[in-house]
């Protein structure tokens, strides 16, 4: 990135972050306000800054935005807290997100025809990821029942590790095809990536918690170094993954999962050690925003067209809510839950580094065009409409289930009011 664009960028974070407060009481979330000054000040076309899509460090800053988001989401779940609610969860992950898959898929190839099974199923899948962060509104509403805004949280935090080694192979399968590769061929490197990248993630995730917890006992840490190791195992099962020829983002998921596990609670507050990693992963989130702006919003005005708009309109509804109400069935909630709950879905941050991701391994061809832009296009829609239902929805729906409990610590939904 030049120094020119990375200069106005952190300008355009510093006023964002004195006024936030106040624009997110007309709902104006910092996705809005950053895809906009990407897409004004970064365009090709005419923006007076330089943003190179194609370059390897902004991909190098998309994947490292959410292998560190994946490895926070991952590391807050309180598998103890959350066993005594695991129901609806469960359901959302196991249930309605391989049906969330498999419809966006589906109709991702009804709609486009040219699209190849590999094309589609990457659309379906890389928007089949919620990013509660975008509707956080909802989430930190302590008149929502607690049950609900946990379901919700732990789905987001959850939901983009588990799609990713669908998007990664059919990204892989995708590539051949445009290079006339055969399909067997190209779907054994990402499946062997995917194995190397569960190792890491493994490995890294215990050997990290463990010796930040032995460390702790002992008093050897200094103030804050706590933080500093966390992220430094967050980025480096990321790295090493990548480096042994792993799946980073895998890696640095399963990573964040056996880290929160492996740390005793009672030496140790997840909380407090995730906060560096968090931290950081929101502000390159604000910076990914920004990219989106500048790179995916012209993808999608060159190959939009009216299918491009109705597979948003379905992926935002019907491929949301019917495998929600499919995966609820039986668990006694009532209708205003169960529609409330498929509404906001958000497609958010992983969306659109998936998306990213199709431009570096596809580039925007006429082919693989129309998929990034459908993936782009519905992610702007899920911006501006859950960004601005999130408040009068959840007051509605929150008036009629009051339940004032414990704040949800999940962790999109403390990264709200930066995201």
């Amino acid at each position: 990135m030049p120094e020119a664009t990375f200069a106005v960028l952190m300008l355009v974070i510093l006023g964002w972050a004195v006024v936030s407060d106040r624009l997110a009481r007309w709902n104006v979330t910092g996705p809005m306000v950053f895809t906009v000054f990407g897409f004004v000040l970064a365009n090709q076309d005419w923006g007076p800054l330089t943003v190179d899509v194609e370059a390897p460090s902004i991909h190098l800053l998309a994947e490292l935005t959410l292998a560190l988001l994946l490895f926070s989401d991952a590391a807050r779940v309180n598998l103890s807290t959350l066993r005594h609610d695991i129901g609806v969860p469960a359901r959302l992950l196991g249930i309605g997100l391989p049906l969330t898959i498999v419809l966006g898929s589906l109709v991702a190839a009804w709609l486009f025809r040219d699209f190849s099974w590999a094309l589609a199923g990457f659309v379906g899948a890389a928007l089949a990821p919620t990013d509660a962060a975008l509707s956080a509104q909802v989430i930190n509403d302590e008149r929502i029942p607690t049950r609900v805004r946990r379901a919700l949280n732990v789905e987001s935090g959850l939901n983009d590790g588990i799609v990713t080694p669908i998007v990664v192979f059919t990204l892989a399968v995708a590539a051949g095809e445009l290079e006339g590769e055969e399909a067997s061929a190209t779907a054994i490197q990402p499946v062997l990536e995917l194995a190397i990248g569960v190792l890491v993630g493994l490995v890294i995730g215990f050997v990290a918690a463990k010796l930040i917890a032995f460390a702790s006992r002992r008093s050897w840490v200094l103030p804050g170094a706590r933080r500093l190791a966390t992220l430094a195992a967050a980025v480096g099962s990321f790295a090493v993954a990548g480096t042994v020829g792993g799946n980073g983002f895998i890696a640095a998921f399963i990573a964040g999962m056996v880290f929160g596990a492996a740390l005793p609670r009672e030496v140790v507050d997840p909380a407090e050690v995730s906060e560096f990693p968090e931290l950081l992963g929101e502000v390159l989130s604000l910076a990914v925003w920004f990219l989106f702006g500048a790179a995916l919003l012209p993808v999608v005005i060159e190959y939009f067209s009216v299918w491009t708009l109705v597979y948003a309109a379905l992926s935002l509804t019907v491929i949301r809510l019917l495998p929600v109400a499919i995966g609820m069935l039986g668990t006694g909630q009532d209708r205003a839950t169960v529609l409330f709950i498929g509404w906001f879905g958000p497609r958010g941050l992983a969306s659109v580094v998936f998306a990213l991701l199709a431009i570096e391994e596809l580039g925007p061809s006429s082919a693989a065009g129309p998929a990034i832009a459908a993936v782009a296009f519905t992610v702007l829609v899920s911006v501006i409409i859950h960004g601005v239902t999130a408040g009068p929805i959840g007051r509605r729906y929150g008036s009629g289930h009051t339940e004032v409990g414990p704040a949800v610590a999940a962790p999109r939904a403390r990264r709200q009011s930066h995201r």
